[in-house]
């Protein structure tokens, strides 16, 4: 059955790549639809506070729908949008173009995962998701940078046009290749879904993603800034240096699928350890090519690594709802990518860039603490 679960991550690659590849896009959309920088960069507020405010609810909806049928729509949906985007006029129409695949992106995610996690078994989840997560990792490696190329080379709008062959194509695959899928015998219903956040240790597990992300994203979001401003390098060596980040989070994603499956928790305050040292290592190493490169390695192998972890964690403290707990981690995920961009703009402007580093650490140090916290919790029977 590794079939199913490779065109899954394929076509994860489409759907992580249509969220993040608008990044690289921004300062020729900001043009062309003769807005500002800020208001194209509402665009990606848009579509991660979207995730987190409905993918939860969606998730818990579709979860009862057969899952090629399921799969093969959302894509579609994602060509559709795709499509909308290289010919919007305006902003707005923009906007609608990126809020259609937002409400998609959870509802693919969770259940995907949950599907590949049938397919293995339980003792093998981390490993399975991993496989998926191969997509979404890549998706930042390459998808991101190939998508400005093409912007560079042909116009933004052929960028979106290319993800919508991809997005249709692919649905495509899944129509002939992906099976029926029965797996997933005891369907939870949609109000006993949500009983599992009656569970205190599950809101900790919650809360855990949000601080995580929070972190991460933190400092993440300004990279490219620090590289240019306190390393001094021009932006072919910035964009070389954000490969090479996402690069070594392959390492990371292997790491972490099997870590997770041994113990979530323990997996998840290990890379938040070393997490915090690659990151307070950075500017301190700024002009040491060694320093640099060992500090952003570590830093981006552990956040690939956390990226698997919070997910396999959430779905391993509910397994009676696991593609709800998805969702949830989905949604406290892009809450904490939101609330992290805030924090460090804010930290910019009062101490500046060498700052972020440590504010960044704070919440992941904080992510450890709450993580030992969890650990002397016992999880709470929910009926359905």
């Amino acid at each position: 059955m590794l079939l199913p679960i490779l065109l899954l991550s394929a076509a994860g690659f489409t759907v992580l790549t249509t969220e993040f590849v608008i990044v690289g896009l921004l300062p020729a959309i900001a043009r062309d639809l003769e807005v500002s920088i800020p208001q194209a960069g509402l665009l990606v507020t848009l579509f991660a506070f979207t995730v987190a405010a409905f993918g939860p609810f969606l998730t818990a909806y579709f979860a009862r729908f057969e899952r090629r049928k399921l799969f093969i729509s959302v894509l579609i949906m994602f060509g559709l949008a795709n499509t909308l985007a290289a010919f919007a006029p305006n902003i707005w129409v923009m906007a609608i173009a990126r809020l259609i695949p937002a409400l998609g992106l959870p509802v693919f995610w969770a259940l995907a995962s949950e599907t590949a996690v049938d397919i293995v078994g339980p003792d093998y989840a981390g490993r399975a998701i991993a496989k998926i997560g191969f997509g979404i990792v890549c998706a930042t490696v390459f998808g991101i940078p190939v998508g400005t190329l093409i912007s560079d080379a042909f116009g933004w709008r052929s960028a979106f046009g290319i993800l919508a062959v991809i997005a249709f194509a692919k649905a495509l695959l899944l129509f002939i290749y992906l099976p029926k899928t029965n797996l997933h015998q005891h369907q939870v219903s949609f109000r006993s879904q949500f009983k599992i956040l009656r569970s205190p240790l599950m809101l900790g597990h919650v809360l855990l993603s949000i601080l995580v992300f929070s972190g991460m994203f933190t400092a993440y979001t300004y990279l490219a800034d620090i590289l240019e401003r306190l390393a001094g390098f021009n932006g072919t060596v910035v964009g070389w240096c954000l490969m090479g980040f996402g690069a070594v989070g392959l390492i990371g994603n292997s790491l972490g699928g099997r870590a997770v499956d041994r113990h979530p928790l323990m997996a998840s305050m290990m890379f938040c350890t070393f997490m915090i040292a690659g990151m307070v290592a950075l500017v301190p190493n700024i002009h040491s090519p060694l320093g640099l490169a060992a500090a952003m390695g570590i830093w981006g192998v552990t956040q690939a690594a956390l990226f698997l972890v919070s997910h396999v964690r959430l779905m391993k403290a509910a397994p009676e709802a696991p593609a709800f707990a998805a969702s949830l981690n989905i949604a406290g995920a892009n809450l904490g990518i939101g609330l992290g961009a805030m924090v460090g703009g804010r930290v910019i402007d009062s101490v500046g860039l060498g700052g972020l580093g440590f504010a960044a650490a704070a919440f992941i140090l904080v992510s450890i603490l709450l993580a030992m916290a969890l650990m002397t919790m016992k999880p709470r029977e929910i009926c359905a």
